[in-house]
């Protein structure tokens, strides 16, 4: 079983990468996940103010404990509580640092990012601010169209991520499932698709042949 998943992979990931160059983005596929996190490194000056929005897929590659063990200049929010002033003046500042990582809730194969956000800070910093935006997604994350991304997005992304935040009153949050719902606590508050990368090869994306994320 393990073979056909990752001859599948290997077939897939490389055809993806071509679809997001076509669309000015800068992509690289890679089977083994410590090679794609040394090339993330290798886009990452040392002069750099780094950041980054929340993503499992960051988190599980140890890049951010990489950033700071490695003596990077960090905009850190994850230091602040969730939901405080300081944590929020942290993101608004991280919209001005030079490079931002961050996963993708999907990836359609012609190419297109899709992804849905709480505050919006993590999609505006990918739609603009930071001079480079790094995505690194699992092949998890890869579906066939741009409509099945936001299928994607919101029906196993948004309810499997709010699952983090037990005290977040969503109704997904209590059955699984995504309802629609217009509630305050809402983390489906901005939804988007970015089509093509402007200017280009701003956006980075690293995709690997392995699950990761949510």
């Amino acid at each position: 079983m393990d073979t056909a998943y990752k001859l599948r992979n290997s077939k897939l990931g490389p055809r993806v990468v071509d679809a997001l160059k076509k669309r000015y983005f800068d992509a690289w596929y890679f089977d083994d996940q410590l090679e794609a996190v040394d090339t993330v490194f290798s886009l990452i000056s040392k002069e750099h103010l780094v950041s980054w929005g929340s993503s499992m897929t960051v988190t599980e590659l140890g890049i951010q404990e990489r950033l700071e063990k490695e003596g990077y200049n960090l905009i850190d929010k994850d230091k602040a509580p969730f939901g405080s002033e300081e944590r929020m003046e942290l993101m608004r500042k991280a919209l001005l640092c030079d490079t931002f990582l961050c996963g993708s809730n999907a990836i359609s194969e012609d190419g297109q990012l899709v992804n849905i956000d709480n505050y919006g800070n993590r999609t505006a910093a990918m739609i603009f601010g930071p001079k480079q935006v790094i995505v690194v997604a699992g092949i998890n994350k890869v579906v066939k169209t741009v409509e099945d991304a936001m299928v994607r997005a919101r029906t196993i992304a948004a309810p499997l991520n709010i699952q983090r935040f037990p005290s977040i009153a969503t109704p997904c949050n209590k059955i699984g499932s995504c309802t629609n719902c217009l509630t305050q606590d809402t983390v489906c508050n901005y939804f988007v698709t970015i089509r093509l990368c402007k200017p280009a090869g701003r956006i980075k994306v690293i995709l690997i042949g392995k699950n990761l994320g949510l």
